[in-house]
Parts: C-alpha cells; sequence; structure tokens
C-alpha cells in the first residue's frame, strides 16, 4: 500500500475518532500527489496545497454475500484520471431502464434475463440485450455461467454512490 494511501487512511480514521469523542478540531496532514508534505502556506491545518482529500465506502448484501468497499483519493489525483472509462460507467447509468435493472440486481440478486426484462418494463429482448451491453461493456454488470446476470460485486457499492450523488446534485435527499 503507498504511503499517500496510508496517511489517507489514518486521517480518515483520526477524523472518525474524532467524531466519536466528540471533537472535530482534529486533523491529519495529507501530503502532495508526489509524496511529499505540502508544508504550511498560511493555512493552519497544513493541507492548504493539497486541495484535501474525500471518499466514499460501505457495507452493503448483494446476493448471498457481503460486500465492503472503501475508497479515499485526493481532488487532484480523482481530476487527473482518463475520462473515456468513467463517462462509460455514466452513460451506462444514463437510462431509466438501466437503472431499473440495476435497482433489480442489487434488491434480488442474479437473475435471468426475463426476469430483467420484466422488471424494466421493456417491450423486447432487443431492448433489453440493448441496455444490458452499456452495462456489461462498462462494468457495472456481468453475466455469471448460468448465463443469469449480476451487479460485479466490486461495482454495487460505487454504483449505490453514485445514484445517491446524483440524487442529491438533483435536490432530492434535502427536504
Amino acid at each position: 500500500m503507498a504511503a499517500v494511501d496510508l496517511v489517507q487512511r489514518l486521517a480518515e480514521l483520526e477524523r472518525r475518532v474524532a467524531a466519536l469523542e466528540g471533537d472535530e478540531r482534529v486533523s491529519a496532514e495529507l501530503p502532495t500527489p508526489s509524496g511529499g508534505n505540502s508544508g504550511n502556506s498560511g493555512d493552519d491545518d497544513g493541507n492548504a496545497d493539497t486541495g484535501g482529500a474525500f471518499g466514499y465506502g460501505g457495507q452493503v448484501a448483494l446476493g448471498d454475500g457481503q460486500v465492503s468497499w472503501r475508497i479515499d483519493v485526493t481532488p487532484e489525483h480523482a481530476l487527473s484520471l482518463a475520462d473515456r472509462p468513467r463517462v462509460e460507467v455514466l452513460s451506462a447509468l444514463a437510462h431509466p431502464a438501466r437503472v431499473e435493472i440495476v435497482r433489480t440486481l442489487l434488491g434480488h440478486g442474479p437473475q435471468p434475463a426475463a426476469a430483467l426484462q420484466e422488471a424494466a418494463r421493456l417491450g423486447s429482448t432487443g431492448q433489453l440485450y440493448h441496455h444490458l451491453k452499456a452495462l456489461t461493456g462498462s462494468g457495472v454488470v456481468e453475466q455469471d455461467k448460468r448465463g443469469s446476470y449480476r451487479l460485479r460485486p466490486s461495482a454495487a457499492i460505487p454504483v449505490l454512490v453514485l445514484l445517491t450523488a446524483a440524487a442529491d446534485v438533483a435536490g432530492q435527499l434535502r427536504a
């Protein structure tokens, strides 16, 4: 594990412990993407040059097992990644029928094509396979050995985060 990852994980743990203890003043200095310390440029927390860090994670039941996921990155790293793969994922989720397929797979585990066609209220198998092609091509969904489709376990929490973040941007989470 890289030193930056360890420092970020430590910072997150310190933040969580501080929150549990009611002390929100604790912060850790994160290194710059090059691995060195950012130094102090007049900012008391020492993170002025790094832009901070953010992350997401969780644990969900998926099929017959549990999936855990945690990722933390700096804004610089997140913004430096290639656009094509992430745009493919966002495009794959940018249709109500595809979100319904994902919702069905999250809620009920692996499903045969016929069940997904019914759940997404699609009139033909051609429509279903058009949507499944986008979901499988982006790595959100995969076909198992029995021919059923399932949400890729490593995609479960990221997809939930994407859908929740979209709901937040749309104002759906605020009363």
